[in-house]
């Protein structure tokens, strides 16, 4: 999948204002799992649609060119005329959803399961699930009606975010080729299709699907025509990809705190060279790549190559930024040469130099020692058919399918070793050394870690592992469903895109996630909608900072794996 998204998503860098210091305990649990596919279950047979087929195509027509007031009219009438219409029902859900109104969805989709149930209704009622946030249920429903006969290109679509999103690489390429193959013409299956494409070929599929009609935003098309900029610039520049130079592959270096006020602290930084310049940046999980400000870059005289919107928590949009190439990246022991950073175009990035995502050391185990303060990379486990790991920087957007680039650049013709050697290099499914069975399983959305968590005695909710927020967070919908939540017109909640309007406090939640058990007193909350969105899926809140801190996290972004060590003796627990 080529992943495209509206703007460079900063959704740490969250801080708050004129709100009381929280110093909560932090308490062993039972560890939570991400569940597997779901087995074989009768799905009702396809029924027959009355519709004229054309009328049903002319209203999928409006959907796909983003007159969706035209489809909901057209699916609408379909519906009047036959209200067992199951395409009808599962092309209405679907114009909702892409339409952001996940309640209209909802109702649509569970309405049809009572008048018109089939597997297209079944297909859409996951998509439903999915963007709610329930991934298992959604796999599941998914699962059953290809099991139960019915091949279908949404529900192979389905299955292959499902499997990206648990680490599954190469099986979620084995879905999306099914549902290419049965419907190359539905442009969600293509945009995701494309990453399988040379960087030449995706180039000329930008460029034709921008100059045609599509039912994206214009926040999603500008990205899109940024990213399109990009790869031309990247193309044109004679340096080569990103990739270590230094002989060592692993490296510990200390990490800079960063102060609030005397008493307090609100980060981690990493000391980074840029060019031979030394800068420290925010340390922050929730952001992507390196983001740096404009004096840094004029200092550094990085290379610029293709605009970029860059936004984050708050409601006054995006920022302006650019694509930088960097020739040299000093990070502990290790140095990278020909890296991507991202600029922003304004002469400060919270109150350091910039941020740093751990995602940048995804091909490292990412070892955040908070309470020691020190950051240790080394190798990830070999998978037993590697010889080698292979370690280098990610400073793009890594695709959530795993798939790299340029991977399908040669292949056919290139020698048996060589595609031997790509099909140990392409993607992959998640593996778990043996040493990291306690690790906890969590779901990967490009650079974003998602915590299966549970918030009192709601199981399935998904956070967001973020030390750029200062706090753990929570939406407003799920505080509602365990404790009382009210307006606080007292605290300011400020991000990359200014403050959040609307604020309030919930009275209670203990978290559960991993192996670990927090209670949150007076927990702010806020809408996580927008994160949402550009995820794909539910949101329920951020764990944050202040808890982060006390505890010593090893990433392995490869494999989707967390483990949270957290040590009570330390904080006198």
């Amino acid at each position: 999948m080529v992943r495209l998204p509206r703007a460079s998503l900063l959704l740490g860098l969250v801080s708050l204002i004129f709100s009381p210091k929280l110093n909560p305990g932090v308490t062993r649990q039972t560890s939570a799992s991400v569940p597997s596919t779901a087995s074989p279950a009768a799905i009702p047979p396809p029924a027959a649609s009355s519709a004229p087929p054309g009328h049903l195509a002319e209203a999928l027509t409006l959907y796909r060119n983003g007159d969706f007031d035209g489809a909901i009219r057209d699916y609408q009438q379909i519906l009047q005329e036959n209200p067992a219409s199951t395409e009808a029902y599962a092309g209405l859900t679907r114009v909702y959803l892409k339409n952001k109104d996940v309640q209209q969805a909802a109702d649509t989709i569970h309405k049809a399961l009572q008048t018109a149930d089939g597997p297209a209704v079944h297909v859409a009622l996951a998509e439903v699930y999915f963007r709610q946030g329930k991934i298992s249920a959604a796999e599941e429903e998914w699962a059953k009606v290809i099991n139960s006969g019915h091949a279908d290109a949404r529900a192979y679509l389905g299955l292959a975010r499902v499997r990206w999103a648990i680490s599954n690489y190469k099986s979620g390429w084995a879905m999306i080729d099914k549902a290419h193959a049965l419907d190359p013409s539905d442009p969600e299956i293509l945009l995701d299709w494309v990453g399988k494409l040379s960087r030449a070929e995706r180039t000329q599929f930008l460029e034709n699907y921008l100059a045609g009609a599509n039912n994206d935003d214009e926040e999603t098309r500008t990205a899109m025509r940024h990213y399109l900029e990009y790869i031309k610039a990247r193309a044109k520049d004679p340096r080569s990809a990103c990739h270590l130079v230094s002989k060592d592959t692993a490296t510990e270096t200390s990490l800079a705190k960063l102060r609030e006020d005397p008493e307090h602290l609100r980060g981690f930084g990493l000391t980074v060279e840029v060019n031979g310049r030394k800068s420290t940046l925010q340390l922050d999980t929730g952001a992507s790549g390196i983001l740096i400000n404009r004096r840094l870059a004029q200092k550094a005289g990085v290379t610029r190559l293709s605009d970029v919107d860059i936004s984050g928590i708050g409601d006054k949009g995006s920022k302006k930024g650019y694509r930088a190439l960097a020739d040299s990246l000093k990070i502990g022991g290790l140095e990278f040469q020909n890296c991507p950073v991202e600029v922003l175009d304004q002469r400060s990035v919270v109150e350091e130099d910039g941020l740093i995502s751990a995602d940048v050391f995804s091909s490292f185990l990412v070892d955040l020692d908070f309470p020691n303060g020190k950051l240790r990379l080394s190798p990830l486990p070999k998978r037993p058919e590697e010889t080698a790991a292979t370690v280098n920087l990610k400073t793009e957007e890594e695709d959530e399918s795993g798939q790299e680039n340029e991977s399908a650049d040669g292949d056919a013709t290139a020698p048996k070793a060589n595609r031997t050697k790509l099909a140990l290099w392409g993607p992959q499914d998640g593996y778990i050394a043996p040493e990291m069975q306690s690790y906890t399983k969590i779901f990967r959305f490009g650079h974003m870690l998602i915590v299966p968590t549970a918030v009192g005695d709601v199981q399935g909710k998904l956070f967001l592992l973020d030390s750029g927020a200062d706090m753990n967070y929570i939406a407003p919908a799920t505080a509602r469903e365990v404790t009382k939540v009210h307006g606080d017109p007292y605290t300011i909640v400020h991000g990359l895109s200014g403050s959040v309007k609307k604020v309030y406090r919930a009275e209670k939640a203990i978290l559960q996630f991993g192996h670990l058990r927090q209670e949150n007193q007076s927990l702010v909350a806020f809408d996580l909608t927008h994160m949402s969105d550009e995820v794909g899926t539910e949101i329920s809140g951020t764990l944050g900072f202040v808890m982060l801190r006390m505890l010593d996290i090893k990433i392995d972004y490869r494999d989707g794996l967390v483990d949270f060590a957290y040590d009570p003796k330390r904080w006198g627990h």
